[in-house]
């Protein structure tokens, strides 16, 4: 942390990074700097709230790096005494992070992440078809290239199959779009051109919508730089609430 930031700027910062580091499972190097000053306080100003973490580790999901900066905030004046900042209105940040391969696939092994992709509904000629997956693998080969090996149930009204995969495509840019290089069924009776045609349009639809939401939090993913064994977001939130880990 900067030996020039004034001392209520010290108090807060070193405050909020003793509670994340309370909330997180695991943290190698958190620094939290807030730029305020006492007359913001009392009015709940400050003028930006960076974020630099690594080696953070939280629902079995570890971030390698993460780099975080909001415009200017609003917060609850009594709160941001004792550190803990609460947002009176919305903030807009921007975040940059770094996923490792090996700690990618383990979380796509936890049970948070698990809950959070437990089936995919699609629409394929005017009936619901339920896509399950029971097992993912990533590999990040590097050339921004992304390589998916999964094992799927897909499920149709009168009809229940176990598909394996590997998809092969580069991720979207900022300016180009996602980019399939490779799709080829490893496993089972194959699947049929209208559920993968289905799948992709769900893809497009939500990489399409202008921002996606998580735990009180909208963001859109910016842009996806894949290198060997690790891949870099580059992210643009608004949060109407600091979300609670």
């Amino acid at each position: 942390m900067s030996q020039e930031r004034k001392i209520e700027e010290n108090l807060l910062s070193q405050a909020a990074e003793n509670t994340l580091s309370n909330q997180l499972d695991e943290a190698e190097k958190i620094d939290v700097d807030v730029k305020t000053d006492l007359l913001k306080i009392v009015q709940g100003q400050a003028d930006t709230v960076s974020f630099a973490g690594e080696g953070l580790e939280i629902q079995e999901v570890r971030i390698q790096e993460i780099k975080v900066q909001t415009d200017k905030i609003s917060v609850n004046p009594l709160s941001a005494i004792f550190g803990q900042i609460e947002l009176d209105q919305p903030v807009n940040t921007k975040a940059r992070i770094v996923l490792k391969e090996a700690d990618i696939n383990h979380a796509l092994t936890s049970d948070f992440v698990r809950s959070k992709i437990q089936y995919l509904n699609l629409s394929v000629d005017g009936e619901i078809v339920s896509l399950q997956p029971e097992k993912i693998q990533l590999s990040l080969p590097g050339n921004n290239i992304i390589q998916i090996d999964a094992l799927v149930q897909i499920k149709e009204p009168d009809h229940t199959a176990q598909i394996g995969f590997t998809a092969v495509f580069s991720p979207r840019t900022l300016d180009k779009p996602i980019l399939m290089k490779n799709f080829n069924c490893t496993q089972g009776e194959g699947i049929s051109l209208n559920i993968v045609v289905a799948f992709l349009n769900k893809i497009k639809e939500l990489i399409s919508l202008p921002y996606l939401e998580f735990n009180h939090v909208w963001f859109r993913i910016l842009n996806i730089e894949v290198q060997k064994g690790s891949v870099v977001f580059l992210i643009e939130a608004k949060m109407k609430q600091i979300p609670k880990i």
